[in-house]
């Protein structure tokens, strides 16, 4: 009963300062008055560059992060945080008043705002460099409006895109509260956003693009790639990872320059299409998402921050490759992506989190640590060059392409020094592309919605704290299916306490 007053009073205190916040101009943190902003190219760029700068903040790339990748079978929560981001990873226990969904699109839409300011501020005939800012925001916003809808909306493939959505707000945008457009309807906004960032963003063979922490053309190419292969639209999946691998700008690591894929500054990192940079200065410490996947012995004068430590002393290493996840990667023991999980070991044998019943394995991963020699710090990669080789085999799986779907996962398997496959000993073509997108993009928050959007079930069979849905709790099967009402997140409950026209989540 106390817990039932308390939501209540929270709720109504947030709707209070939704209310006054209604009052007022939104606008990002890093703009400038809106009086003299936007006048003029030097203040374009401004405004842009804190766009980039608002993708940073943990509202949107750390509670993104949970939505994203916790309901997924690659992780194992090793015991009850305090945290939201619990209900993240146990489906059974989201509400609507969750922190990190309220966080994500409270943030999302923030953006969206102000990069609709840049856009409807450029006409499209201006300048080259205007074209291109202009290109970049609509890249942003793009990017938010998929994230968006992925998280809230269910997958495009159920009911073919014609389940709500979440509003879309756009430069000439007047209404203050925007119904739910349908996933479709949603898509269809983010692939012209991209087709006209693509557009936009397109220069001279002789000028040099901006790297990877920032939009380009191939950039917004790449997120085509991504979005058609969700949809189910094959044909164009292919043809838009085929523009990115053919464009010559990026090329797969190899060897040791790809076990330290994630430990290097991300503009000398060849395969990177695009990643949220944060410097040296911005590191999170325990508030980064490496924190929750990595704790290293520290400088105790006896070991390095790179040696793998118990709960607590650089982070707070909480959650764990998944044992299914590392059972599939021993597969083939040579494998290099065994470079991004850190066993916890003591004198060679492998800790456990004692904190549940049976104890979860303590298998650290390390793709969001070591940037620069920072235990914590990481720049989120969200596109990058191995995956337009598997959205292009998926696609041609699909289409009955076997051996062109054979031959890029192949190229996946040679790059991780692994044996490589034929058609018959793949058997199941499409399941061998999607168990090779499961080892190469893990923890990267693409592994539930590969699943889902193919109408395949998310099966938990090892020890986690989605055990603690069951009877007994020993139990640690969890099988979610793509039907399941909590494959999607609730809308916050704050945004349809100020917006009549917000119809929730079932």
């Amino acid at each position: 009963m106390k817990n039932i007053k308390y939501i209540k009073i929270v709720v109504t205190m947030c709707i209070a300062v939704m209310l006054l916040n209604a009052c007022k101009k939104v606008e990002p943190s890093t703009a400038i008055d809106e009086r003299s902003a936007l006048t003029n190219p030097g203040d374009i760029y401004t405004s842009t560059i804190g766009n980039y700068a608002e993708l940073r903040d943990p509202d949107y790339t750390r509670s993104g992060h949970f939505l994203m990748e916790y309901p997924s079978d690659n992780v194992a929560q090793g015991q009850p945080s305090s945290d939201d981001l619990s209900r993240c990873y146990r489906y059974a226990t989201q509400i609507p008043t969750g922190a990190h969904a309220t966080a994500f699109w409270t943030k999302g839409y923030h953006i969206i705002f102000a990069a609709n300011k840049i856009i409807g501020a450029i006409p499209d005939n201006a300048s080259a460099d205007l074209k291109l800012l202009k290109g970049e925001n609509l890249y942003i916003r793009a990017m938010v409006d998929f994230n968006l809808v992925r998280i809230f909306g269910r997958p495009y493939t159920q009911g073919n895109g014609n389940n709500p959505g979440v509003p879309l707000l756009t430069e000439s945008s007047t209404d203050l509260s925007p119904a739910r457009s349908s996933v479709k309807d949603v898509y269809t906004a983010v692939i012209a956003d991209l087709l006209k960032a693509a557009d936009l963003m397109t220069i001279p063979a002789t000028a040099s693009p901006k790297s990877d922490i920032f939009a380009s053309k191939e950039v917004a190419l790449a997120l085509l790639s991504r979005v058609y292969l969700y949809m189910n639209d094959n044909a164009n999946a292919i043809k838009y990872a085929n523009l990115v691998i053919n464009s010559g700008r990026y090329t797969l690591l190899q060897g040791s320059a790809y076990q330290g894929y994630f430990s290097v500054a991300p503009e000398g990192n060849t395969e990177t299409i695009f990643c949220i940079r944060h410097t040296t200065t911005q590191d999170q410490g325990f508030s980064a998402i490496g924190s929750m996947y990595y704790s290293g012995l520290g400088p105790d004068g006896t070991s390095s921050l790179t040696t793998p430590g118990g709960q607590g002393n650089t982070g707070w290493g909480e959650v764990y490759a998944s044992k299914t996840y590392v059972a599939d990667l021993d597969k083939n023991p040579g494998d290099l992506r065994h470079s991004f999980i850190a066993p916890y070991t003591i004198n060679g044998v492998l800790q456990m989190n004692q904190k549940l019943t049976p104890n979860t394995p303590m298998y650290y991963i390390t793709k969001y640590s070591f940037q620069e020699g920072i235990v914590t710090l990481s720049s989120p990669v969200y596109l990058r060059l191995a995956e337009m080789y598997l959205n292009r085999a998926e696609a041609n799986a699909k289409l009955g392409n076997s051996q062109a779907a054979i031959d890029d996962v192949n190229i996946i398997r040679t790059r991780a020094g692994i044996p490589t496959l034929t058609v018959a000993s793949a058997g199941d073509v499409l399941g061998a592309v999607l168990e090779e997108r499961r080892l190469e993009f893990a923890f990267e928050g693409q592994r539930s919605y590969d699943l889902f959007r193919n109408n395949l079930p998310l099966i938990r069979d090892y020890p986690g704290t989605h055990a603690l849905n069951n009877v007994p709790t020993t139990n640690i099967m969890q099988t979610i299916l793509p039907t399941d009402a909590r494959v999607i997140f609730y809308i916050p409950q704050t945004e349809i306490a100020i917006n009549p026209k917000l119809t929730q989540n079932p």
